[in-house]
């Protein structure tokens, strides 16, 4: 009866270990998935929220991005943060043109060519209307007609609410310097029926 009672306390004192092992491993698997985790939004990744309405239709306000920023270069296109000194404020617009392009707004046929070709924005919400926004009278070429050459070094970007966004037509923001640009949005992940990626 002895040796039946010490092999059970042996047993029972057999599976302890292990089952403290396993869940040290879970715990040591956890640490290093969360620091891993950590490591990828330091150095690759950046999350953001979305503040106004300068975005939308594509964007809203309140919306949660994700940013990459690691060897990012601007493409036409793409959904951009940066900072902007004018503005002592982080904006989030699309990138319409890059350095050595020729943007025309044209508010009196709806129009933005890059370059000589039609941009087709059916990210727009409405047509565009020209007055509404203080924009540098500078680039006026013709009535209710602005052209910008894009410098080395910058990008030319606009909010895809045009009547309610201040960009690069602005004075306070104009070309966007590239090491003022924090990264490319590229996926929202709030609110959750939004969920998905961005374009």
């Amino acid at each position: 009866m002895a040796d039946e009672i010490n092999t059970g306390t042996v047993a029972i004192e057999e599976e302890k270990p292990a089952l403290v092992d396993e869940l040290l491993d879970w715990v040591e698997a956890f640490v290093v998935a969360i620091f891993a985790v950590i490591l990828v939004f330091i150095f690759f990744l950046r999350v953001v929220e979305v503040s106004g309405p300068s975005m939308n239709p594509t964007l809203t306000d309140g919306d949660r991005l994700i940013l990459t920023h690691l060897n990012y270069t601007p493409e036409r296109g793409d959904i951009i943060v940066c900072n902007s000194k004018g503005l002592n404020k982080c904006i989030i617009k699309r990138c319409i043109g890059v350095a050595g392009d020729k943007v025309v707004i044209d508010y009196n046929n709806n129009t933005v060519t890059v370059n000589g070709e039609k941009l087709d924005e059916t990210y727009l919400g409405e047509a565009m209307m020209g007055g509404l926004i203080v924009f540098d009278q500078s680039y006026m070429t013709d009535d209710n007609v602005y052209s910008y050459e894009v410098p080395e070094g910058t990008v030319f970007a606009l909010g895809d609410n045009r009547n309610h966004s201040t960009d690069s037509r602005s004075s306070y923001v104009g070309f966007v310097p590239l090491e003022d640009i924090l990264g490319k949005a590229f996926f929202r992940f709030l609110p959750f029926k939004s969920f998905g990626s961005i374009s």
